[in-house]
């Protein structure tokens, strides 16, 4: 035990001593979930318009302001001739344009079927498809409005169907709420990874790592010494991107916090298993580094995180089950945002405590052979 507890200090010693590391580790957590929060968000709002109100009415222009009461347009441009449609949407200055064409009063007036030009920007696909949504549900309440009001006007009652809608979890429907748990696991996974690997990968660029192996100290006291620094280091990370999360962007919090930071600690098995596996491939801290992102940036990507798992084509579905951050991304989304427990997450758990056994395990071999 005296032999780790040393390890252990002589590890947070080199840590406090690299001017490098202190920077990765608290201010590189902050600059990622501001970052993250601010720019991976997924609302769509004040959209940029460009309103070309060719009719100039009453009725032309209720329809163009009902854009802009809806709260996700904001109306920028006013233009007044076709040919200026092609030059604001060149510049990307709007993301859609409304022309209304003259006759639109009128053909009301005379209960005649009207149409109206929407141009979306279309180069984000995800984005024009959110603001034709949004553009439809305006057009169809102003059609439904006008419909109701002639047969208001001849006396005719219709019936109709109210739908009430109400979101379960984030009844706010924020993305911010759903994107901050993720930014928590992507910053254990990064940090954890990359300092486990680069601090093992720096021993043996120092010729440290042989001199400490001269020593009675086991294999295994060694593994143990470099790896809880770390746990202790990405466990903090997780508390403190946490506190961030729930102070800064006042993300609610509906589970029970201490399985959440429980269930973290199983987490950290995978990390840093995988750490000290890419210290047992990598020559050098840049090496080390490299490999990290190399293996890192699929998890992200394949874990849910941003691109949502079920439009994965199939084959690439089943990968997912071998990347250790999809359980944990399904773990702290059930809890921050469910209030979910053990009892639904349990085969998560699972999964997530096998892959992270596994991973250690066949690091610890690897390493343990590299040290023999």
């Amino acid at each position: 035990m005296k032999a780790i507890l040393f390890i252990i200090k002589k590890e947070f010693l080199q840590v406090a001593r690299d001017k490098a590391f202190i920077p990765m580790l608290f201010l590189a957590p902050i600059i990622q979930t501001m970052l993250f929060g601010y720019t991976v968000a997924t609302n769509v709002d004040n959209i940029s318009t460009a309103v070309l109100d060719q009719d100039k009415t009453q009725d032309s222009r209720k329809f163009i302001q009902s854009f802009s009461n809806s709260g996700y347009f904001r109306l920028r441009y006013y233009l007044q001739s076709v040919s200026e449609i092609d030059s604001i949407m060149d510049s990307g200055k709007a993301k859609l344009v409304i022309n209304v064409p003259k006759g639109f009063a009128l053909d009301l007036s005379r209960n005649k079927p009207t149409s109206i030009q929407v141009i979306i920007d279309g180069s984000d696909s995800s984005t024009a498809n959110v603001i034709m949504g949004y553009t439809k549900d305006i057009v169809q309440k102003n059609s439904s409005n006008i419909i109701l009001e002639l047969l208001r006007k001849t006396g005719i009652k219709t019936p109709s169907i109210n739908s009430k809608y109400r979101a379960w979890y984030n009844p706010e429907l924020d993305s911010v709420n759903y994107i901050v748990p993720g930014i928590i696991c992507t910053i254990i996974a990064i940090v954890t990874t990359m300092l486990t690997s680069a601090a093992i990968v720096r021993e043996r660029e120092k010729g440290t790592l042989e001199q400490l192996m001269v020593t009675p100290i086991t294999p295994y006291q060694l593994i143990l010494g470099k790896v809880l620094p770390f746990m202790i280091i990405g466990f903090a990370d997780a508390i403190f991107v946490l506190l961030i999360g729930m102070f800064w962007f006042k993300v609610p919090i509906h589970g029970n916090v201490f399985l959440l930071l429980g269930l973290a600690i199983i987490f950290l098995f995978n990390t840093l298993g995988m750490g000290i596996l890419i210290s047992t491939v990598s020559k050098t801290q840049q090496q080390a580094m490299m490999t990290t992102l190399f293996l890192i940036i699929p998890w992200i990507v394949l874990s849910g995180f941003i691109f949502p798992i079920e439009n994965m084509p199939k084959i690439i579905q089943y990968f997912t089950y071998l990347i250790p951050l999809r359980y944990f991304l399904i773990i702290i989304r059930g809890i921050v945002l469910k209030g979910l427990g053990l009892s639904m997450l349990w085969h998560h758990v699972l999964a997530m405590s096998i892959l992270g056994t596994t991973i250690l395990t066949l690091s610890i071999t690897r390493f343990h052979k590299r040290l023999e």
